[in-house]
């Protein structure tokens, strides 16, 4: 495994090899369904953290983990972890499902501070270059079906957006909204906006 502040050498070779978008958004807009398409599409795709992180814990006896602070780096662990993981791959496009800016967004929803495990890894993810300044915006579909690790109302996640949409600005990507479609249109938007045919 990659230890340090750098990458493994085989996977800091592949860092200017691959193009590694990031699709964000509120709880609920779709963005799973977009990923397992593209992924059926030939994508490379990275899981999520945040709800790994929850039903790990939920399984361990802890209803709300996100009450507790540690939770924030949690995820910011697995997160690079699942990068390296996949930084050593020969994909030529990967998708990533959150990043660690959602993280400091999500913190920011919470009520939590930055912790100094968050802000040394949005450092590193700025000065490695490590994703694509397009991030994929996905829309909330204007309801939201609750799930163990999604308790959340609308209005809530509206504000969730709002505030990962601000974050996302703040840390100098170019949000790319994906507006509400069938499952195939937006897949079909993304396509197009990273320049492949689309299928």
């Amino acid at each position: 495994m990659c230890r340090g502040r750098g990458l493994c050498s085989a996977a800091a070779s592949n860092l200017t090899m691959t193009k590694r978008y990031i699709l964000t958004g509120t709880p609920g807009a779709g963005k799973t369904a977009i990923l397992r398409q593209l992924e059926l599409d030939g994508f490379g795709v990275v899981e999520e953290a945040a709800t790994d992180v929850i039903a790990l814990e939920q399984a361990r006896g802890v209803a709300e983990p996100w009450m507790d602070v540690g939770f924030v780096d949690a995820i910011v662990r697995l997160q690079r972890l699942r990068e390296i993981r996949a930084a050593v791959t020969q994909d030529s496009i990967q998708f990533h499902d959150r990043s660690v800016v959602c993280t400091a967004a999500l913190a920011e929803y919470l009520g939590f501070a930055m912790t100094p495990a968050l802000a040394e890894e949005l450092e590193r993810i700025g000065v490695e270059e490590v994703f694509q300044r397009k991030v994929f915006f996905i829309r909330g579909l204007g309801f939201i079906e609750p799930t163990q690790a999604r308790r959340i109302s609308l209005e809530e996640a509206l504000r969730f957006e709002r505030i990962h949409e601000e974050t996302y600005t703040r840390f100098g990507f170019e949000n790319v909204f994906v507006e509400r479609g069938s499952l195939q249109e937006r897949v079909d938007a993304i396509r197009k906006a990273v320049g492949m045919p689309i299928a």
